[in-house]
């Protein structure tokens, strides 16, 4: 699939980017280009001091910010496919510092989308968060107004254009700044603050994150939001897997956090369906014939199925949760 391609990765220098372009080194031989576009030149430094552009004569360092358009489009030139993963993440952050988060977040997905279009790049497929289904903080909102740009996006392509797809997941644990990595950091601590002992969540692990993407990559159709299938943990179970003996206090919820994450709302489900391994939210902005041909792509390929009336997905009533064994390889090196 991406051997004699150029492939070009926002946000290149983070943790799935790092894991992106180990499992690509691995699995594809033949990479016609592989573009590492962020804006942290330290970041870029130590990374190639790992993938190095010398023995990976295909592998480029692309210092630039999905702010600048100007930069965006010199990055896009001859480009197959985009995966976009540039994003300010951190919840209370966003809280204080809101239109930095929009700047980046909604105008630097703008950007993109009309850099795509311009150098006629076959393929994006955009990260999303659990936290942009029914949004009650300022990042998720913002990851919401992005999704809702690329599905748009798909209406003015035109029959040969960029296809545009989302796909949505949820925490990954084991990347920088995850509570695993937060709790390695504070290993010699006796305490430990909690924002609350209900708390759940969705799980996805760096490699699940990457064979997702080419997943959709290889089959979405454009213009569709993916939900792949995940576990999820309650916070207080994670916590107690690395150390039983800690004494966890209740701190509160954080700005913008919410209690348990959600994936695909009520409302959602109205135009959603079940594959085996994922959940597909159908495009609302498309002609009912798009709708339908859309469907009935994934009906005959996947055997889809519309989920029942007043469905909802969300961390808590998932029905597959991470037993202890699990969490507990995730401070396993």
């Amino acid at each position: 699939m991406l051997n004699n391609k150029s492939i070009l990765v926002t946000g290149g220098t983070g943790s799935f980017g790092n894991q992106f372009v180990s499992q690509i080194l691995k699995k594809y031989k033949k990479i016609k280009r592989l573009i590492i576009f962020s804006r942290d030149e330290l970041k870029q430094y130590e990374m190639s001091k790992v993938f190095s552009e010398k023995k990976y004569k295909f592998l480029r360092y692309f210092l630039g910010d999905i702010r600048d358009k100007d930069r965006l489009l010199n990055a896009l030139n001859d480009v197959d496919y985009v995966i976009h993963a540039a994003a300010l993440k951190q919840v209370p952050k966003a809280e204080y510092n809101p239109f930095e988060y929009i700047k980046t977040n909604i105008i630097g997905a703008q950007n993109l989308i009309e850099g795509c279009l311009e150098k006629k790049v076959k393929k994006l497929i955009a990260l999303s968060t659990d936290k942009a289904a029914a949004p009650v903080n300022l990042y998720g909102a913002t990851k919401l107004c992005s999704d809702k740009l690329f599905i748009a996006a798909n209406n003015v392509r035109g029959f040969e254009g960029t296809v545009f797809s989302v796909l949505r997941y949820g925490n990954v644990l084991g990347s920088r700044g995850s509570l695993v990595d937060l709790l390695k950091k504070s290993a010699s601590n006796k305490n430990f603050g909690i924002t609350d002992f209900e708390m759940t969540r969705f799980n996805i692990t760096l490699k699940e994150s990457v064979d997702h993407v080419l997943w959709c990559l290889k089959n979405s159709p454009g213009g569709d939001i993916l939900v792949p299938k995940l576990k999820s943990y309650r916070v207080k179970d994670l916590i107690k897997s690395y150390n039983p003996k800690l004494k966890l206090k209740k701190i509160g919820i954080r700005p913008g956090e919410k209690l348990h994450e959600e994936m695909i709302t009520e409302s959602d489900s109205l135009n959603t369906i079940e594959l085996r391994n994922y959940y597909v939210i159908l495009p609302n902005t498309f002609s009912e014939n798009k709708i339908i041909k859309t469907k009935n792509y994934y009906k005959s390929k996947f055997n889809a199925k519309s989920v029942k009336k007043g469905f909802k997905y969300n961390s808590l009533n998932n029905k597959d949760f991470l037993n202890n064994k699990e969490l507990k390889s995730f401070f396993i090196k």
